[in-house]
């Protein structure tokens, strides 16, 4: 259960991806998370960044990097390991004391293989909020939409590049607030 509720953890991942099925003798693994914190009261984004992350059990293919932005050169320059940047969630965003929040639950499952894969520590607690459910929960829908459309709906225009994890981030923090408030 999370202990500090003051502020939420808003996490977007983006991974290694391929057009048609995944390649022989690889696994998707995070290259990029991007995080920030939403106070629950005010709406404040802060420390909105992107954990640029090496992949240890697969490459970036054309089309990973035509979706994301995210290149070899990227990742050459700025990444760190996947340890690390557990460390770094855990220890600058306090996420085994905060409730943490993704749209869908694509985040929550790909953290959970690729700890369990690599023998890693899962850096949340147990408190999720999967923000596309309840947008459609919220606004009785009958079904999910996407973080666009969304965005749409609430009249809240897209930040930033689609499909990278820094700015989405920022833009289901936007939507999360806003189903809070």
């Amino acid at each position: 259960m999370a202990k500090k509720l003051d502020k939420i953890i808003v996490v977007d991942i983006e991974a290694t991806c391929w057009e048609a099925k995944t390649p022989e003798n690889m696994e998707s693994d995070i290259i990029e998370i991007g995080v920030c914190l939403l106070d629950v009261h005010t709406g404040e984004i802060s420390d909105n960044r992107g954990i640029i992350v090496k992949p240890e059990r697969s490459t970036i293919s054309d089309f990973c990097t035509e979706l994301t932005t995210i290149d070899s050169a990227l990742i050459e320059k700025e990444g760190i390991s996947f340890a690390d940047a557990l460390k770094t969630l855990k220890k600058e965003y306090l996420s085994q004391s905060r409730a943490w929040a993704s749209f869908g639950a694509y985040d929550l499952k790909q953290f959970q293989r690729q700890c369990t894969a690599l023998g890693k520590g899962y850096p949340f607690g147990p408190s999720h909020i999967n923000v596309k459910t309840l947008f459609a929960l919220k606004n009785k829908l009958g079904h999910e939409v996407g973080m666009a459309g969304a965005l749409t709906k609430l009249n809240i225009p897209l930040e930033g590049t689609h499909h990278r994890g820094i700015d989405d981030a920022k833009n289901i923090a936007k939507i999360l607030y806003r189903l809070l408030a």
